[in-house]
């Protein structure tokens, strides 16, 4: 007994030290001070090693500060930074004081780094945003600033750096807290706090300075250590995005994740999402001891009185309100070079859930300085806008604003696995949960073996000319001959009709071939084998058409036609046109084409007869048993 008493009062020291551990940001427009502020606040404090403390001093005597201490060499690590003077990765800092822990994440201040902002802020409780004096507000400190709101930081300190280089100008601070107090105005911030300082002399870092008798506030570090930045978690739900199914043998099924929210005591009942079913806690894992409760932030295993349908990116929680859909608007941050547009496709991933998801609609993009939306259908690198975002299939999220933990995701290339884009959920969309597929009686199947066939999708790819409807009409000719049902979707002829509203730059396109590919999906759900001839020049897109279709029902067949030989063709006469700059965003001339990297079928026609063509592509699909 006094071995348990022992523990449990470890244990609540423990939760009450990481009750105050404070994790804050540095940010700000570049070259505002902030890793030289967090090192003078580190060094003046005292919170530093002697070998730390004797490294600085020495480092800093050939750097460029003419032999003064340079503190940013606390945080800026990298080669590149000490060569450049400016931060580019996150670095991150982890000190203690008497009365708190701290994390800091020193985040870079360059817009071409504005990425490696985002991620220091994604785990943040307090920012604090750096403003240069003598310079005012810049465009990066307001983006930084509306960064920290979308990431959910609801609690700021506005350092006003360099007051060494105004005078420690009362007049002039002021004027500045104005201009910062107008900015903040369309944020939610809880608190709000401006200071002024000066990181290379050291000014209210640590120690009230005699340089502003007029400020009759707390230092930096005082008010970092006494500000309380803790949730009210009382009335929150028992929410437990599930990571892990844990089945070690028959007699034991624990479903393991990190608790979002609220907490959980054996004997709770609690559903699991999206299958909407219900079940007991049985017993609670928390690493190898078995507990009666548990709360946000602990990693559990969990076990129910009875089977239901749980995998990774299920939900459990005690709210079985909680919005399951396959559609919301969400703010985002895009970080990628290329630029967004419409109908791309990414997999976004939420929780513990990856999926693939449609970017269906930039509804705005937000005006940095202003604030005000403005109507765009493209945005590029560091733009925040509202999108409305389609989802593969349903999956259990909620409001950010609510929960951050099942509110945010991340967009990801699903050609490089790049991050590119982060973003919150503001709501779901209605629509999502009004439409429900509807199972039919005569099914696919039956309407295949109807037609005594195998239903798929013959996908001709390459450039204008290369010789894909020719090589169309004659494949389909050969294959109702055979007594097989068919259809084709010929480029020229959808885009006069289903796609007439459609042009040819990238988010048209985009739409362009994922219309063809639903049609193409509806129509071998009818059991007919569809044939298509377009020019779909990019990767990702085809690949978006073969995860709509169905791998096994997708067959890309890549007409090789070099450029030269498609010119000489010309039938059409485009390529002239295009080489007279009459057709803009012509593939091959203006726009490029991504070569298939493995097509099913691949033939060039250059030199051979329309016959031989066919025949070698009806010899390529008899394996496909068509």
């Amino acid at each position: 007994m006094k071995r348990l008493a022992v523990w449990k009062e470890e244990r609540e020291r423990d939760i009450s030290k990481m009750q105050s551990l404070l994790k804050f940001i540095t940010c700000g427009s570049v070259d505002d001070g902030k890793s030289t502020l967090i090192g003078h606040m580190l060094y003046d404090a005292k919170l530093l090693f002697t070998d730390q403390e004797r490294s600085l001093e020495l480092e800093s005597k050939v750097g460029s500060t003419g032999g003064e201490i340079d503190y940013s060499l606390l945080l800026d690590g990298l080669m590149a930074e000490r060569e450049q003077g400016i931060t580019i990765d996150v670095a991150y800092r982890y000190f203690t004081t008497e009365k708190r822990s701290f994390i800091v994440a020193d985040t870079p201040g360059h817009e071409e780094y504005t990425r490696n902002m985002a991620v220091g802020a994604s785990f943040a409780d307090l920012a604090i945003i750096l403003v240069d004096a003598s310079q005012g507000l810049l465009i990066q400190t307001k983006r930084h600033t509306r960064i920290c709101a979308l990431m959910g930081i609801k609690h700021v300190v506005f350092a006003v750096n360099k007051m060494d280089l105004i005078g420690y100008d009362k007049y002039k601070f002021g004027k500045l807290k104005i201009d910062i107090e107008e900015m903040i105005e369309e944020f939610n911030f809880s608190t709000v706090q401006i200071i002024p300082v000066s990181a290379t002399v050291g000014d209210n870092l640590t120690n009230k300075s005699e340089n502003t008798p007029w400020y009759d506030g707390k230092t930096l570090l005082d008010y970092l250590e006494t500000i309380d930045v803790t949730e009210n978690e009382e009335n929150k739900d028992f929410i437990l995005p599930i990571q892990r199914v844990c089945r070690p043998d028959r007699t034991f099924r624990g479903f393991q994740g990190q608790i979002a929210s609220g907490k959980v005591k054996v004997g709770d009942e609690v559903v699991a999402l999206p299958s909407g079913e219900k079940a007991q806690i049985k017993s609670i894992l928390v690493t190898d001891r078995e507990e009666q409760s548990a709360f946000k932030g602990q990693a559990v295993n969990i076990c129910l009185d009875k089977e239901v349908d749980v995998s990774r990116g299920c939900v459990l929680t005690s709210n079985e309100n909680l919005t399951v859909s396959n559609m919301f608007t969400a703010q985002i941050l895009w970080m990628d070079d290329s630029e967004l547009v419409e109908g791309k496709n990414y997999f976004l991933k939420l929780g513990t859930k990856m999926t693939p998801a449609t970017v269906m609609k930039i509804k705005y993009r937000v005006d940095i300085n202003e604030g005000t939306h403005i109507q765009t259908s493209k945005l590029h690198k560091n733009e925040i806008a509202c999108c409305d975002i389609s989802i593969s299939e349903k999956i259990v999220f909620d409001e950010f604003k609510k929960n951050k933990d099942i509110g945010c995701f991340i967009l990801i290339d699903r050609v490089t696995n790049m991050t590119s884009a982060c973003g919150v959920v503001e709501h779901a969309l209605r629509r999502g949960n009004n439409l429900t597929w509807h199972e039919m009686d005569i099914t696919r199947d039956i309407r295949a073996k109807q037609k005594a066939q195998t239903p798929k999708t013959l996908w001709f790819t390459g450039l204008s000319g290369a010789g894909k409807s020719t090589l169309v009409n004659e494949i389909e000719k050969r294959l109702v001959a055979g007594g097989k049902h068919t259809m084709v979707l010929d480029g020229d002829n959808v885009r006069m009709g289903l796609n007439k509203n459609l042009g040819f730059e990238e988010g048209d396109r985009i739409e362009n071939i994922r219309r063809v590919a639903e049609v193409c999906k509806l129509m071998n759900d009818a059991g007919l084998i569809v044939i298509t001839s377009l020019v779909s020049p990019y990767e990702k897109d085809r690949k978006n058409a073969r995860n709509i279709i169905g791998n096994d029902d997708f067959i890309e067949i890549y007409v090789s036609t070099p450029l030269e030989e498609c010119e000489k063709r010309d039938i059409k006469g485009l390529y002239k046109k295009a080489r007279n700059n009459e057709i803009p965003n012509f593939t091959g001339i203006t726009s490029d084409y991504e070569p298939p990297k493995n097509p099913d079928i691949i033939i060039d026609t250059t030199g051979k007869s329309v016959d031989d063509c066919v025949d070698y592509i009806m010899g390529e699909l008899e394996k496909y048993e068509i």
